[in-house]
């Protein structure tokens, strides 16, 4: 089993702790009742039509694979989500465009100006495993109040849960060094939020984003570019304002020239006790073992090495063996490091509790609401998944319940799990998978998901 120490960093002395209370989230939604697909809004209008609006439904959320080379998916956005259903109302503004260009004629107008979402939603805990098949989502209510968020759902829950992913990849492989999310400049500028607060969770120690640390209290990181060297005249004037600002526990950025040049001039300037170099390019490997000599060689033995530049999961794990103390992370964070969406969909499963499934040759669907159980070793090891249709798995020793409610009558549950809970969250996932279904390496699912149907379940 993985060291928990390898998968909580400290964050730290070059961080920056907002004062803001990292637990709950400045809710920000925004306007996002338009955040949607035509065709969402064209069904309930013929759903309302026909009469069908108000049959009582179950909609689920699941992955019917990994992406390849995956061995388990992580859940995040379900906070987010919460936040923007809460907000999910047409206004005036809204309504006058849906009826203008003809998305929806006046009768469904009116039902929408007096929408709110008025159903239960359920699933996985933000920082939870997930495999294929595993039910990390369900939305219950009438088909109305159901159909019109399936597009603001997914698009939450898969770049999320996307990125977490790729997150918590990287965060095995530092094992223990802290990681700070820095790939705002690689995505738009919402998405940038969005992805901090994902990789949050997964175990990164910061972000450089300053919104995501307003909203929702994660640590900021962040010092100077190269372009503040090449401001000054030379490197030891530029070193020397910056630390004259931010003070000799700086991280100074060397590679703007010569790199062993760079970090003379650095403790020249700041000293022995300089808090750490950063180096952003070349062979990362090579260089942070000749930093790392030299650095001693001057007297500066606790200064740490910061690496940043295109780093993936693969490229964090051959550093492994390097004297690195911290990794900056970007491009491959908010893409999902190759795999920029989870993959989920979001299905109908029950009408008016009887299961309905879609049938086609690849895309099966298996109908019914389901319930679903971890089952573990003694020593917390997980094992398997089951999951049931319309019942529940016969409860076993270490068996531990997957999905908890989120929203009831369409409002929040008074226990809604904090950002830090689901970070803890999050960690104990990750030690709880079989030490192989953690390798990088391209391989079958960590766990095997068991789907069982109504006659094996204790209804």
């Amino acid at each position: 089993m993985t060291d928990p120490a390898h998968l909580n960093p400290d964050p730290g002395t070059d961080f920056t702790h907002p004062a803001a209370d990292r637990g709950r989230p400045a809710p920000d939604p925004g306007r996002p009742a338009l955040l949607t697909d035509h065709y969402e809004l064209t069904m309930l209008a013929a759903a309302l039509r026909n009469g069908t609006a108000e049959r009582q439904c179950v909609f689920e959320v699941f992955a019917r694979r990994l992406p390849p080379g995956r061995r388990y998916g992580m859940v995040a956005g379900t906070g987010r989500l919460i936040e923007a259903i809460s907000a999910f109302r047409f206004d005036d503004d809204q309504l006058d465009y849906l009826v203008r260009t003809g998305v929806v004629d006046t009768d469904t107008a009116r039902w929408l100006a007096n929408y709110r979402f008025r159903g239960d939603i359920d699933g996985y805990a933000e920082g939870e495993i997930y495999f294929p098949g595993s039910p990390i989502l369900t939305v219950s209510g009438s088909f109305a109040d159901c159909v019109v968020l399936e597009t603001l759902v997914l698009s939450v829950l898969n770049y999320d849960s996307a990125v977490a992913a790729a997150a918590a990849r990287m965060v095995t492989a530092a094992r223990g060094r802290r990681l700070i999310e820095m790939g705002s400049r690689r995505t738009n500028e919402q998405a940038a939020v969005a992805a901090a607060r994902a990789a949050y969770i997964a175990g990164f120690s910061a972000t450089s984003n300053l919104e995501a640390g307003r909203r929702y209290g994660i640590p900021t990181a962040g010092t100077a570019a190269h372009a503040f060297t090449l401001l000054h005249d030379d490197e030891p004037a530029a070193f020397a304002a910056q630390v004259a600002t931010l003070g000799r526990q700086t991280t100074l950025l060397v590679d703007t020239y010569d790199i062993s040049q760079g970090i003379r001039n650095a403790i020249a300037v700041a000293g022995p006790g300089l808090g750490a170099i950063r180096l952003d390019s070349g062979d990362l490997s090579v260089l942070a073992a000749q930093a790392r000599r030299l650095l001693d060689e001057l007297g500066a033995p606790e200064t740490r090495i910061v690496v940043s530049g295109d780093l993936d999961e693969y490229a964090i794990a051959a550093l492994a063996a390097e004297p690195v103390d911290a990794y900056g992370a970007g491009t491959a964070v908010v893409t999902g490091s190759g795999a920029p969406t989870a993959g989920l969909v979001y299905k109908l499963v029950e009408v008016d509790g009887k299961p309905v499934a879609k049938r086609s040759e690849h895309k099966t669907t298996i109908g019914g609401r389901k319930t679903a159980v971890r089952r573990h070793k003694p020593s917390g090891t997980a094992i398997e998944e089951i999951v049931v249709s319309q019942g529940t798995p016969p409860p076993q020793p270490h068996d531990r319940l997957l999905q908890r409610p989120f929203l009831r009558g369409g409002e929040p549950v008074d226990d809604l799990p904090t950002l830090e809970q689901s970070r803890e969250h999050a960690r104990a996932c990750l030690i709880s998978i079989p030490w192989e279904g953690l390798k990088l390496s391209a391989g079958e699912p960590a766990l095997t998901v068991h789907m069982r149907p109504p006659s094996d379940s204790a209804v």
